[in-house]
């Protein structure tokens, strides 16, 4: 019998043994605490527990699995609330209270509740991994689709159940491989949280997370597959961007990892998830959405399983063929568990105290991202958008610089445009977005012919106006010439009109692809217009005291999303306005 030698907050080890294996799953003490082990020498075991060690002493048992940390995949995820090592909240609640007890074992999946299955496979079949053997409503929205895991070697089907109700336990399919060997099939498997699953091929990034938030699908946009992060200090508004994008973005389904947030903000986000109605479909969004919660004063160890585990329950539903966005707040406190286990195993420190090997982690996490043609032949995608946590909104630390190494798109918040109630508070000199080339067709055929070219030149009266604003703060706007000016007056149209968007206002909240191109249009068809009556000698201050400033900027909230139609009277009237003033 293993038996502890030491104990260092979550971190144990066992002497003299040769009975685990690395990255192997264990129980820990006679309470049977979940760890998993990660260092293996001669002389000694170092195990990770991911549970609260109060108590635990030296001398009491450690018992092996044989087995990796591994996630339990099947119907009933869905709707469904976790902690960091898969285990249901809801069901946790009902046998220790409030407060998580110490090696509560309770399985991942409601082992009871029965689903109305239909068998996608008969009898003679050769089933391979990744195939669906069979097919059941998780939710109103999503239909669950069993695959046959990777792991497995696939066979003929030598025989399958009636179409009709059953528990995730029941084995619903036997097949046989070619060297006779049996194997039962189930509505649910498990997969080691450490190892991507594989997939037959990964495809080119072409299509946008369409978001509806302005700033984000033409300024700064990201691809379905891809990775985006957002760094910001404190009260900048990651959360409410995260929920935002989890709200109106076109993913199939949603993945909420709150690793390491305080307990109040993480009730908020429950509470918050499970009132929200999906506006697509008038159900409720968590019929599409799936959370683990792993507050601040829960195990530090558990933090770092709980990015893994999610990101393992996003691959599962990209291999049924569904279009995944996994929100990860915050991987700055993910980083922070990883410097404290560090610290306790006594290794060499590098830059702020995190751990050498914190670049190759942060890679590991977000190259699980991806658009693939999953191993069932259809097509599916995992888009990453994680949260950072600098301290001082310093960005020059360790986690949000090696997170911009690995990241495509960066999402930098900034404390002023929070402060001045800009949102989303997304700086768009300081952010930037390496999609957009390979979603320019995308746009083009989808959009409009000439969208890239009017993106381009709002990108560019925004870029100028940030160079002007540098003379303006030493000087002042008079010794500006009035081209200059008027540079100044459309950028601020275009920040607070285009960029600035309000989550409360039913037209505003969400804007198709359509309305941010025609919103863009009509700003720079009034931009053409005046530096046209600029050059017939009439003054900016004649301009700008048309109006037609301040009606762009409010245009966002005149015109409904399903009008669009009274853009062109818009710009119709603009450009009469122009004429009778004998200006064009």
């Amino acid at each position: 019998m293993d038996k502890i030698y030491s104990v260092n907050g979550p971190v144990v080890t066992v002497r003299n043994t040769k009975s685990f294996s690395m990255q192997e799953m264990v129980f820990v003490g006679n309470k049977k605490l979940i760890g998993e082990v990660i260092r293996v020498s001669a002389k000694e075991t170092t195990l990770q527990v991911y549970e609260t060690t109060t108590g635990l002493k030296p001398g009491e048992p450690v018992y092996g699995t044989g087995a990796p940390m591994a996630a339990t995949l099947g119907p009933g995820i869905l709707d469904n609330m976790y902690d960091g090592i898969e285990r249901p909240l809801k069901r946790l609640e009902e046998i220790s209270g409030a407060f998580i007890s110490e090696g509560a074992n309770v399985p991942s999946l409601d082992t009871e509740r029965k689903f109305e299955v239909t068998l996608a496979v008969k009898r003679g079949d050769m089933l391979r991994p990744g195939q669906i053997y069979a097919t059941c409503p998780e939710t109103a929205l999503i239909t669950h689709k069993c695959m046959l895991s990777p792991l497995s070697k696939g066979g003929e089907v030598i025989w399958t159940a009636v179409t009709g109700k059953y528990t995730v336990n029941d084995v619903v399919c036997r097949i046989r491989d070619e060297y006779g060997r049996e194997e039962e099939l189930t509505l649910c498997q498990k997969w080691p949280i450490r190892t991507p699953r594989p997939c037959a091929e990964r495809m080119p990034m072409s299509r946008p997370l369409i978001t509806g938030q302005r700033i984000i699908d033409t300024v700064v946009p990201v691809a379905k597959g891809g990775t985006a992060a957002i760094p910001g200090g404190f009260g900048t508004g990651k959360t409410m961007n995260q929920h935002q994008i989890a709200k109106w973005c076109d993913a199939d389904i949603i993945v909420y990892v709150g690793c390491g947030e305080r307990g109040n903000e993480m009730t908020q986000v429950l509470e918050e998830f499970s009132e929200l109605i999906d506006p697509k479909t008038q159900r409720p969004l968590t019929d599409r959405t799936t959370m683990i919660a792993n507050t601040s004063n829960m195990p530090v160890a558990a933090r770092e399983a709980s990015i893994y585990t999610g990101i393992t329950l996003a691959e599962y539903y990209r291999d049924m063929g569904y279009h995944i966005a996994i929100m990860a707040d915050s991987t700055s406190r993910w980083a922070e568990a990883l410097r404290e286990i560090s610290g306790r195993l006594e290794e060499m420190p590098a830059e702020e105290g995190f751990p050498a090997y914190l670049p190759s982690r942060i890679s590991e996490f977000y190259e699980r991202a991806g658009y693939v043609k999953t191993l069932g032949g259809a097509e599916g995608s995992v888009t990453i958008i994680g949260a950072v946590s600098p301290q001082g909104s310093d960005f020059s630390e360790p986690v949000t610089q090696n997170t911009k190494r690995f990241v495509r798109c960066f999402w930098a918040l900034d404390k002023a445009l929070a402060y001045a109630r800009h949102y989303p508070a997304i700086n768009w000199n300081t952010s930037y977005s390496e999609y957009t080339d390979d979603l320019s067709a995308y746009y083009k055929n989808n959009v409009a012919p000439d969208f890239m070219e009017v993106r381009q030149q709002i990108s560019n009266i925004l870029v100028e106006e940030n160079s002007l604003m540098e003379i303006v703060k030493l000087m002042g706007t008079d010794v500006l010439p009035d081209d200059q000016k008027l540079l100044i007056e459309v950028a601020r149209v275009v920040r607070v009109g285009f960029l600035q968007q309000n989550a409360y206002h039913k037209d505003d909240t969400y804007v198709p692809l359509d309305k941010q191109y025609r919103m863009m249009k009509a700003i720079l068809q009034f931009f053409e217009l005046s530096k046209e009556a600029l050059g017939k000698g009439v003054s900016i201050d004649e301009i700008m005291k048309n109006g037609w400033a301040d009606k762009l900027i409010k245009i966002k909230y005149d015109i409904p999303n399903d009008k669009l139609g009274m853009f062109d009277e818009y710009e119709r009237e603009m450009t009469d306005w122009y004429k009778k003033a004998e200006v064009v």
